[in-house]
């Protein structure tokens, strides 16, 4: 190991201006681990041998006991020796292992190397440069670094590298460039291509307390790299040229990796398509996007073929810009993937195979809109078209498939038996084979659509005379799902018109019942006081005709027959405005989160439908988590853009409001979920439900004309989206949108409900006239009754001019309501008039073509009968 003498500054001693170039390299270098020589060593053993022979001789003299004189003189001699040894060892003159100082080696290295390099601190101290780098950069006044330098600063992009590389030796980073030089009239033969790398390595220099290092050096090496780029273009070229030629053939070729991407394309292909050169591989294209879904699954089951004179198809291709491109392609197997070959059969002479009856029988087979196979004599599916393909189940295979598994594989046992039975038929020749509905398999549906829609097909087939035994039947597949469905919508549709229709007629009935029970219950009260024995039973009676009339009306909201009292709503509003109401309905167990979108878009409807609707699927959440958990209501706007995304039957495209609920409760089944809008429906115990709420909640989105779509996972929860259409109101109606909260309509109070006038009230229910007549009479009118429209104008010929408004029902014998009001607006187109009635007023508001009277649902009770005629007559 070198001594503390011989470890010196590197940096102090190559800095040194006495120092020539490499002097500083090679004192440092005598500090490193030395190279072992042999030079000095044969003198320092024939020293040994003499040593040794002198020790036998005295041992020998001892043994005789006569030599004591000459053993003095030998043991002086020898001390002379070892003396004159360690002085000369201490001079140099003998090496005992003498070490070659690595500097020297590294030096002599670096000297006699062709590549140019030089040592320098991050700071572009150079301490040493060798003659390469000398003869390949020249001298300058600044140093070996400053000439390195000036050999890029011609150029802009070589000036950048050595910047870049500049900076990595200032940071202590390993870089390397590759730089294009010029030729300079200086040097002519200097390198095109250099590569240049800086490798920072430890100063040697340690500290003499706590031997920690000090700086760190940085090893500048420049290799030619011009033969390397040379091969490296003249390769390229080659590949360049041979592309060429790729580009230019007449043919079009394609090559697909295994999931589908289009990996290479000549621009024959490419130009076929519209696409420019390199546009394909520029947007990362598949083949289903060149082909279309149903072309790249008929393609690749192409390509899986085992014999090669399968793998030809006639295929008709959509050009960029819509119009078709007749092709006949030939799939290869190439690795994990394909490469396919085509012809256009446009130009001339291509594609001509074996005549233009083929041709064009190809091209009809592959472009119809319908399946079409052909079986061979065993059964298996000799071809098929890209519809047939797109018909299978995902990743089933077709050629070479038995017909009576592929048909089957999702039919039940009755309907592949059909298929079965079918095939054998028409593969022994016989004709007239029935056509046989078969289910398909589930439809891919969205991501998070629990329930998928199940696809239909229907098979037809039939023998084909043609002796030939890989042609002995044809097989034709149509898509009835759409079909199907269609035919469910009718049949369910038909079934809510019957029960809506019955209930709106039974509920039409109901409440003029409720209105008779409620009203007279309510006189009924006003004479009897909180003490009388019958007070109690009296308020139970009205209690229950109001639950009675809640149920009607939920009945009503399922035929969509309710009475709305239309106008126009801020969603975020009505869900600020619920907000005490749905944390009480639902009760501490439940975490309730309510959020709005800003600037949401105004819809048109019922407040109080909408906030019943609410409530109603925030009370069903609530049950469905009874040990507690989460409920969301949330509102945004939906634009139309993400609606026609929407992949749901009978859902219209267009901008929307969306009121989503969705809770973390048990969650529904598929069975349950197809019922859950039929009314009296329920999975509630006895005397928990009534089954009409989802139903009401249903007619009511639909009178409204929105759509409510559910989805639901056993064990996540259920989600209910309710999309209403957005209103655009005009300056004067956002004005006129009351923001009051609109009271109860069988709660209606007032302070003062007593009036003046003549009423003329029309009603053929002999208990609901009589009712209304003694509430409005009880308030201070004067009332004149009727039983029918023509009763009501003889009443007024009789009273004429004293009438101040009339008070009608709607549907009445003889003359209906409507009629009646255009008779009375004739003589006095001022009158005012109240309807009453359980239907909702569009119905007549359109058949009147006027909105110029009032109206009031029944059942309607006495302070609200009374409060409404006092509001129009103040008008």
């Amino acid at each position: 190991m070198p001594s503390a003498a011989e470890a010196v500054s590197i940096e102090n001693q190559l800095a040194s201006p006495a120092m020539g170039n490499g002097e500083a390299l090679k004192t440092e270098a005598a500090a490193l681990d030395p190279l072992t020589v042999a030079d000095g060593f044969g003198g320092y053993l024939s020293t040994i041998f003499v040593c040794a022979a002198a020790a036998a001789v005295v041992f020998g003299l001892f043994a005789s006991g006569s030599g004591e004189p000459l053993l003095l003189t030998i043991l002086a001699v020898l001390a002379m020796l070892g003396l004159f040894m360690l002085f000369a060892l201490a001079a140099g003159h003998i090496r005992i292992g003498a070490r070659l100082p690595a500097g020297d080696v590294l030096k002599a290295a670096l000297d006699a190397s062709d590549e140019p390099a030089l040592v320098a601190n991050p700071s572009g101290n150079v301490f040493y440069w060798n003659p390469a780098h000398e003869a390949m950069f020249g001298q300058s006044e600044s140093g070996a670094l400053a000439a390195l330098e000036a050999a890029f600063s011609g150029d802009p992009e070589s000036s950048q590298a050595f910047f870049r590389l500049n900076r990595a030796a200032e940071r202590g980073e390993v870089r390397r460039e590759e730089i294009r030089l010029k030729a300079t009239p200086l040097a002519p033969r200097r390198p095109t291509w250099l590569r240049l790398s800086v490798r920072p390595f430890p100063s040697p220099e340690r500290d003499a307390i706590d031997g920690s290092k000090r700086g760190a050096l940085v090893l500048w090496q420049v290799a030619d790299i011009t033969d390397e780029r040379t091969r490296e273009s003249q390769k390229i070229g080659a590949l360049e040229a041979a592309l060429a030629g790729f580009d230019s053939m007449p043919m079009g070729f394609l090559s697909v990796a295994s999931d589908g991407t289009v990996t290479h394309v000549n621009a024959t292909f490419e130009g076929w398509l519209g696409f420019t050169r390199g546009e394909v591989r520029a947007r990362c294209a598949t083949l289903a996007d060149l082909a279309g879904e149903d072309g790249a699954r008929l393609l690749n089951e192409l390509a899986r073929e085992t014999e090669a004179g399968r793998r030809a198809i006639d295929l008709d291709l959509a050009r960029e810009d819509g119009r078709i491109v007749p092709l006949t392609l030939y799939a290869e197997p190439a690795g994990a993937g394909f490469t396919l070959t085509a012809l256009n059969r446009a130009l001339s002479g291509l594609g001509e195979r074996t005549g233009s009856s083929e041709i064009r029988f190809s091209h009809f087979f592959q472009s119809a809109p319908f399946g079409i196979a052909t079986l061979d004599c065993a059964g298996r599916i000799a071809s098929a078209n890209t519809a047939f393909l797109r018909m299978l189940p995902e990743g089933r295979r077709a050629n070479g498939a038995l017909a009576a598994d592929v048909l089957g594989l999702n039919a039940d046992q009755d309907e592949r038996a059909s298929i079965v039975e079918g095939l054998a038929a028409v593969l022994s020749g016989r004709g007239n084979v029935a056509p046989i509905d078969f289910k398909g398999g589930e439809k891919p549906g969205q991501a998070g659509v629990v329930i998928k829609e199940m696809m239909h097909r229907r098979a037809y087939m039939s023998p084909l005379a043609t002796g030939n035994g890989e042609e002995a039947a044809a097989l034709y597949l149509i898509d009835t799902t759409e079909q199907k469905a269609l035919e469910q919508r009718v049949v369910q549709a038909q079934k809510m018109e019957a029960v809506g229709k019955l209930a709106g007629g039974i509920a039409h009935d109901f409440n003029n019942v409720l209105t008779a029970i409620i009203g007279n219950a309510e006189l009924l009260l006003k004479r009897n006081k909180a003490g009388d024995p019958a007070y109690k039973d009296l308020v139970n009676i009205r209690s229950a005709a109001l639950r009675a009339a809640s149920l009607v009306a939920n009945l009503l909201g399922f035929s969509r027959k309710q009475t709305q009292q239309v106008s126009l709503l801020n969603l975020g509003e009505v869900m600020t405005d619920l907000t005490p109401i749905l944390k009480t309905s639902v009760g501490e167990k439940i975490d309730l989160k309510l959020r709005s979108e800003r600037d949401l878009w105004y819809v048109k409807a019922d407040k109080t439908q909408i906030d019943n609707v609410i409530i109603n699927l925030c009370v069903n959440a609530r049950d469905a988590m009874p040990g507690g958990g989460k409920l969301a209501i949330r509102t945004r706007n939906v634009s139309e853009r993400e609606a026609q995304k929407l992949e749901h039957a009978g859902f219209t495209p267009g901008e929307y409001v969306l009121i989503e609920v969705e809770d973390s409760g048990t969650g529904m089944s598929p069975d349950v979920m197809a019922k859950i809008f039929e009314p009296f429906f329920t999975t509630k115990g006895v005397g928990k439900g009534t089954g009409l709420g989802l139903a009401s909640v249903y007619g009511i989105v639909k009178q409204s004309g929105g759509f409510i779509l559910p989805e639901s996972e056993i064990g996540k929860g259920t989600t209910f989206r309710i999309y209403l259409p957005r209103y655009e109101p005009g300056d004067n109606e956002i004005e006129a949108a009351a923001p009051a909260k609109q009271p109860s309509r069988l709660d209606g109070k007032a302070t003062d409900l007593t009036g003046t006038g003549c009423v003329l009230l029309v009603e053929d229910e002999v208990d609901v006239r009589q009712f209304a007549v003694r509430a409005l009479r009880l308030q201070g009118y004067k009332v004149l009754e009727a039983s029918d429209g023509l009763e009501a104008l003889d009443v007024m010929k009789a009273n004429e001019g004293k009438v101040d408004i009339v008070v009608s029902d709607v549907v009445m014998p003889e003359m209906d309501g409507p009629t009646l009001f255009k008779e009375l607006r004739k003589d006095n187109p001022s009158m005012k008039v109240i309807f009453v009635s359980g239907y909702p007023n569009e119905a007549f508001r359109e058949q009147l073509g006027s909105d110029d009277f009032a109206f009031l649902p029944k059942p309607f009770s006495l302070p609200q009968l009374a409060l409404k005629v006092k509001e129009e007559l103040t008008k």
